[in-house]
């Protein structure tokens, strides 16, 4: 069900551009605004946004239901949502890569010729993303179901929209503070609003508002939203730090070079004593890193049991998580795919864990 659930989203998302290219007209203002947004949109993805939105409608549907063709379209809409953040976050984060491929600010800065195609290549991104948030809310109003249910969820959509930047917000603050001031729950808050609301919570949240679900699942399916999400962001942080560039889709010293504050971070930090912390900070705070300084943080975080730490915290929340889901009154055989799709997503926490002799396995 997952496989062609996924490859009805690509052919929704396919068929919304060739339907914005006549209505909106990007190319006309310029080839290339069109083309960047069109194959950044359609790299290959997980599509866990869209895929939980459609799951999440059709789990509190009538089970007889056929699931329109106008919910593809609109399920689209948690896609360039994504895409939207991503391109903002790639100038901010000045990558190179997204996806394995050139960011975007990378592909517009060669749109004309100027002695400063670094500014020029950010500025046209920031543009570009506005056009794509626009097209977000677009693919949302091509949904067709109760006007009330619609325009909850179109307000639900939006509000996820001002939260993740306000986790942005958030970020950018943490990522010029001392890393003594960060606290854990200031990581989590910064979890909660950049991550975890519009990549799990908000589409499971939309899909049941649109399908008429009861308000009592709808707080449940928010909280165990935000706990997967959260999960899913300590993952990526360790993936930052111990996976590989092939894996991840940009460079492995990426997160090091922004000083992310993450879980691993802020726990080494207050686990480590005094001379071990100084060695910690050399190391973090140094610029540019090299390679040999990422090994260097890899063995810090060992031996001061954040891996360890943050390896049971994913596994805590993914059981709380657990739990909820077992209390939603959702038909049982989307209950079982919407779980089967979270539990896929922490492959790489087991194969860390087994790597660094962790016993603890996500499943």
């Amino acid at each position: 069900m997952i496989d062609q659930l996924k490859l009805q989203i690509d052919q929704s998302l396919r068929d919304f551009f060739r339907r914005i290219k006549k209505e909106y007209k990007l190319h006309l203002v310029h080839p290339i605004l069109f083309e960047s947004i069109h194959d950044f949109s359609l790299r290959k993805g997980k599509r866990i946004r869209p895929l939980l939105l459609i799951l999440s409608y059709k789990g509190y549907s009538s089970p007889n239901s056929h699931i329109p063709k106008s919910l593809f379209n609109a399920s689209t809409c948690m896609e360039l949502l994504h895409n939207f953040m991503l391109i903002h976050d790639d100038i901010i984060d000045r990558s190179d890569l997204r996806r394995g491929k050139p960011t975007l600010h990378n592909i517009l800065k060669k749109a004309v010729r100027t002695p400063n195609q670094e500014k020029l290549g950010a500025d046209l991104s920031i543009i570009a993303g506005d056009i794509v948030y626009a097209l977000a809310i677009d693919a949302f109003l091509s949904i067709d179901e109760e006007p009330y249910r619609k325009e909850e969820a179109l307000k639900y959509f939006i509000k996820t929209a001002a939260f993740t930047a306000m986790g942005e917000f958030i970020d950018i603050l943490h990522g010029v503070q001392s890393v003594r001031q960060i606290t854990e729950k200031d990581v989590f808050l910064n979890y909660t609003l950049k991550t975890a609301r519009y990549t799990f919570e908000c589409p499971l949240v939309v899909g049941a508002i649109l399908a008429g679900a009861d308000k009592r699942d709808i707080d449940k399916l928010s909280r165990m939203g935000v706990m997967i999400g959260q999960a899913f962001q300590i993952q990526d942080d360790i993936i930052g730090i111990f996976g590989s560039q092939k894996a991840i889709g940009k460079s492995i010293l990426s997160d090091l070079a922004e000083f992310k504050k993450t879980l691993l971070v802020c726990h080494a930090y207050h686990q480590l004593e005094k001379q071990q912390r100084k060695k910690f900070l050399k190391y973090f705070s140094r610029t540019p890193k090299s390679y040999a300084d990422l090994l260097a943080i890899r063995k810090i975080f060992i031996k001061s049991e954040s891996l360890t730490y943050s390896i049971r915290k994913i596994k805590k929340l993914i059981d709380n998580s657990e739990k909820i889901m077992e209390e939603l009154h959702i038909h049982d055989s989307y209950r079982h795919v919407i779980w089967q799709s979270f539990i896929s997503l922490f492959k790489s926490t087991s194969q860390v864990a087994q790597g660094y002799n962790i016993p603890i396995q996500i499943e």
